[in-house]
């Protein structure tokens, strides 16, 4: 089919397009600057300058292109994580999944006929009592930290929209692999001794692979009833294992410990919060209805640093692949 995937530049992208072109899809992927369209270019797919919050914009480029099938990755991420203004750190992405989710969803609607994908996320969302790993059908949080009720309200908002208009939203879990923080940034902070484990590292994250979320992405294009699916790996685990085995990958010394109240006073408490609260995330029902199987089934076998690539490799790459 043709598939529009919108905001085809970030670390989804990458793995998602090269996938979708494999499948014998023909791809059309949009990207907020140049860089990247080099980008998207270089994958093979064909590149579209768009900004997703200009209503007329995404409207044009969707009818221009008659697309059987949108898939919303759009995010707008840039810097690093700020805990403490977690809402603030999240203010274009969160406009990017209200108002640039209308925009596409007003589009497939002019269009007609489209199957829609949107990104979503699960882990610190979800309700942080009862039972250590949730399904879709468990509530998401209802009190989080004051600093993540913005960003809540927006996910709950593109999850509610794209569903009603029979569309499917794909709860990733925190990713990890090429372009992502986890495999970059968070190597960094470790190795600075700048990521402590706080409290008893009880906080369950969910991890998945960017390969395995483009694999679950590309699944859902071609089954799946509307609804909401995590995206997640088989092993969701508590801060207190994962925290030191990315330390010990990464060549650094063991992280810091500190209790709750200094830990607060370091990252406020979104940080406390995701370090000893927040929930797993189950992913049976993705790989039950979308016939999805993982490659990176635990993240202990690769989550840790990767190997830092720009542009001519990337090239390289996709050019030794065929794309």
């Amino acid at each position: 089919m043709k598939v529009f995937v919108a905001g085809g530049g970030g670390a989804i992208g990458a793995r998602l397009l090269p996938q979708l072109l494999e499948a014998g899809h023909e791809v059309v992927a949009s990207a907020r600057s140049p860089k990247g369209l080099i980008g998207i270019e270089a994958l093979g797919a064909r590149a579209v300058l768009l900004d997703g919050l200009d209503r007329d914009a995404v409207e044009a480029a969707v009818r221009l292109e008659r697309p059987e099938a949108i898939v919303h990755e759009m995010t707008a991420l840039s810097g690093p994580a700020d805990l403490r203004h977690f809402d603030r750190w999240f203010a274009v992405t969160n406009e990017l999944r209200t108002r640039g989710t209308d925009n596409l969803l007003a589009a497939a609607e002019a269009v007609g006929g489209v199957r829609f994908l949107a990104q979503s996320f699960t882990g610190w969302t979800n309700q942080r009592s009862g039972s250590p790993v949730k399904s879709e059908e468990d509530p998401l949080d209802d009190d989080p930290p004051a600093q993540m009720r913005e960003t809540l309200r927006a996910i709950r908002y593109l999850e509610r929209t794209v569903v009603d208009a029979g569309g499917l939203a794909l709860r990733y879990g925190s990713l990890y692999g090429p372009g992502t923080a986890l495999s970059g940034e968070y190597v960094e902070m470790v190795r600075r001794r700048r990521l402590p484990v706080i409290g008893d590292g009880g906080g369950i994250w969910s991890f998945i692979h960017v390969d395995d979320a483009a694999a679950a992405t590309a699944a859902a294009l071609e089954r799946g009833a509307p609804g909401v699916y995590n995206v997640v790996d088989d092993d969701p685990a508590p801060v207190a294992e994962w925290l030191p085995t990315l330390a010990r990958r990464s060549g650094a010394p063991a992280p810091r410990q500190l209790p709750v109240w200094l830990g607060k006073l370091a990252t406020g408490e979104v940080g406390v919060s995701m370090m000893t609260k927040i929930r797993g995330s189950s992913n049976a029902k993705a790989k039950r209805e979308l016939g999805w199987t993982l490659s990176h089934p635990t993240w202990r076998d690769s989550l840790g640093p990767e190997p830092s690539a720009d542009f001519r490799s990337l090239r390289r790459a996709s050019s030794a692949s065929g794309l």
